[in-house]
């Protein structure tokens, strides 16, 4: 894909009046500001979650936290979405299946979601993890085809390079294409925007891999192994917690992916039978 070919989605950012010193030279002008709204998700008229989020791809973005979140167990649950908007900002309503809303009232919770927050207002410790079935093997991947991932990611992030304000995350290919990206204010919203377009295709998740712009945390190691995708690739560190649900659930996880460098924090014989070294490790968190 080209970045040319891709549209700057309306409402991901606007223009606004700023001041500013360059090169020791006071200017007035306008610039593209990112947008972020409260965004609330309704279950079958039920408020489950507000969360600030870039209003583009909502309906990817409310698809993928349901199934994120393990209200649906599949795309056929979601009967049809709404939007309403007010000046307050957007509510999306989901009209889902019974069963759907059934696992939702069993363990429901009240969620107020700050930009890179994906947990606030979980109610007890229980509703932390999931148990999700572990990964398949998958495809074997290469070194080469995640790098070529995280520069196809870069180069295709419209919002970013217009506001230098947002996260991304993209399914690649086993051979490191960028098929889908999507872009978000918050690094969860990114990816759930992501899980949803992957849900609505006609893809087969399992057959490549994630990269995202962020660290990988707990909330993203959890969203990639419930999409059923077996790597994901992020340009930061990993943190303990991920790396032991991504070992637990057998996803490979990679981080400080940057050029053709990586570091491997599990699962590394799917990707090219590399071995993590300790000492790569260190080289790397020490430098970046």
């Amino acid at each position: 894909m080209n970045l040319a070919d891709i549209p700057l989605r309306p409402g991901g950012a606007e223009l606004l009046p700023v001041r500013g010193v360059r090169a020791r030279e006071a200017f007035d002008n306008r610039d593209w500001v990112a947008v972020e709204l409260p965004v609330a998700l309704e279950f079958n008229g039920i408020a489950h979650a507000v969360m600030l989020a870039t209003p583009t791809d909502l309906a990817d973005f409310a698809l993928g936290f349901a199934l994120s979140e393990g209200i649906l167990l599949s795309r056929g649950e979601l009967y049809g979405i709404d939007e309403e908007f007010a000046p307050e900002g957007i509510t999306l309503k989901l009209d889902v299946a019974s069963a759907a809303f059934a696992r939702l009232k069993a363990r429901r919770r009240s969620m107020a979601g700050r930009t890179g927050c994906g947990l606030c207002g979980t109610e007890s410790l229980a509703h932390v993890a999931r148990t999700l079935p572990p990964l398949p093997p998958g495809p074997s991947l290469s070194k080469r085809a995640v790098a070529r991932g995280m520069r196809e990611l870069a180069s295709l992030q419209v919002l970013q390079k217009v506001t230098g304000a947002v996260h991304a995350a993209a399914w690649c290919t086993a051979q490191g294409e960028a098929l889908l990206v999507r872009e978000d204010v918050g690094r969860h919203n990114a990816l759930d925007k992501l899980v949803g377009a992957l849900a609505k295709s006609t893809l087969d998740a399992s057959t490549g891999f994630i990269a995202v712009t962020s660290r990988a945390s707990f909330e993203m190691v959890q969203k990639t192994v419930a999409a059923g995708v077996p790597l994901l690739a992020a340009v930061s560190a990993s943190t303990s917690l991920a790396t032991s649900v991504a070992q637990e659930a057998g996803l490979t996880l990679a981080g400080f992916v940057r050029g053709d460098d990586l570091v491997i924090y599990t699962h590394p014989g799917r990707l090219n039978g590399q071995p993590t070294i300790a000492g790569d490790l260190l080289q790397c968190t020490s430098t970046s």
